[in-house]
């Protein structure tokens, strides 16, 4: 699908290529519409990209709506059948289940690149989706350009970033034991270290690492030699998902909370990153974007016949559908982050505690995985 300009008027014009952008374009395409894609070339995906998402059981199903997720290569979507979440002090464990919580499976850990380049292959194949290089008329402007949205900006939409004095390190690991299905995660003052079982590069024996630490530990890390930075990460670990080695480049992020003050109005939306930004430690960020397409994709299917695509009254459904989800997510990841972070001896036993005290209330632990990863099974 290469690059075109055309006088036609489109129905949606969406701002951003990323997968909330290409999932929307697809999502809306299916719908008939004729979409108007506006973003970066069709570049490859980059194969020192080292991000994996954890997609929610909502998630995997709009992928599945969109054709996309069934062509994705078997070793790029890993179930996680168990979690452990352990604190900073012995005992400190709270552990979920797939099995306990009647699912096939708690989420899945999907490879970036691989999603990417799917989705992007998809794209070729739709007809009623056209890219363009410069902005072009259409009824709805859905802007997924990510947190420095200018489109956004041009608005007048605010977006206060809250910089969480903190950076994400990723990369892919080795283990010398298979993962089995299972994600780990330590929080340990003001750190917090998920690995996330995966099979790229070697299939049962891979995890994606996200290792969420102030800026400062993360130049530290990745200034590291790869001996010295394994050292690291398994003295984090205890080597509770076995000895690991890295398997790819390193890369860090800063960390961030926002919500815009606005997420539409007449003849714009805001999506994704654009409309709202969360910490990373429960694993939402893309989950709560491909929640947006699906939301958005479902009211504009339901629209009166006589109401324009861009119409406010009908984009304030949308708005009001995504509020709560969104400030819910943001305010639980941020009282998370704010919990463990702190280094106070009351909040370090109230939080250890609260783990061991979680760990046997199974009717707790499955409502929390219920709003956390989707009411829908896979």
């Amino acid at each position: 699908m290469a690059p075109m300009e055309s006088k036609q008027r489109f129905g949606v014009l969406v701002r951003g290529e990323g997968a909330v952008g290409r999932s929307l374009a697809l999502a809306l395409a299916a719908q008939g519409l004729q979409v108007a894609l506006l973003g970066a070339d069709e570049a490859p995906a980059r194969p020192d990209d080292v991000r994996t998402y954890a997609l929610n059981a909502e998630a995997v199903a709009l992928l599945k709506d969109i054709k996309v997720w069934d062509a994705l290569p078997a070793e790029a979507r890993t179930p996680v059948y168990d979690m452990c979440i352990r604190g900073d002090q012995a005992g400190a464990q709270l552990d979920f289940s797939a099995w306990q919580q009647g699912r096939s499976e708690l989420a899945f850990i999907v490879d970036a690149a691989a999603l990417d380049q799917q989705l992007l292959t998809a794209l070729r194949f739709s007809p009623h989706i056209q890219r363009v290089s410069q902005p072009v008329p259409a009824e709805l402007e859905a802007i997924c350009e990510g947190r420095h949205s200018n489109a956004r900006a041009a608005r007048g939409v605010q977006f206060d970033l809250k910089p969480y004095a903190q950076h994400g390190v990723a990369a892919r690991l080795v283990s010398s034991r298979p993962h089995q299905g299972i994600a780990h995660q330590w929080f340990r003052a003001p750190e917090v270290l998920a690995l996330l079982p995966f099979d790229r590069p070697e299939p049962e024996h891979s995890f994606g690492l996200v290792w969420s630490v102030a800026p400062e530990r993360a130049a530290e890390l990745l200034a590291m030699d790869d001996a010295s930075f394994e050292l690291a990460l398994n003295e984090a670990s205890g080597e509770a998902a076995g000895c690991l080695r890295l398997a790819s480049a390193r890369a860090a992020w800063p960390l961030n909370l926002a919500q815009a003050s606005e997420v539409s109005g007449e003849g714009w939306v805001l999506l994704g990153d654009a409309a709202h930004l969360v910490h990373p430690l429960a694993g939402q960020g893309l989950n709560l974007g491909l929640a947006d397409v699906a939301c958005l994709a479902r009211v504009l299917a339901l629209r009166e016949a006589w109401r324009s695509l861009g119409d406010a009254r009908l984009l304030r459904r949308y708005a009001r559908e995504r509020l709560l989800p969104t400030l819910a997510m943001g305010h639980m990841t941020d009282g998370l982050q704010r919990l463990f972070a702190s280094e106070a001896p009351a909040l370090r036993v109230l939080r250890n505690e609260g783990l061991h005290f979680l760990n046997k209330l199974p009717l707790v632990k499955r409502l929390l995985i219920d709003k956390a990863l989707g009411n829908l099974t896979t």
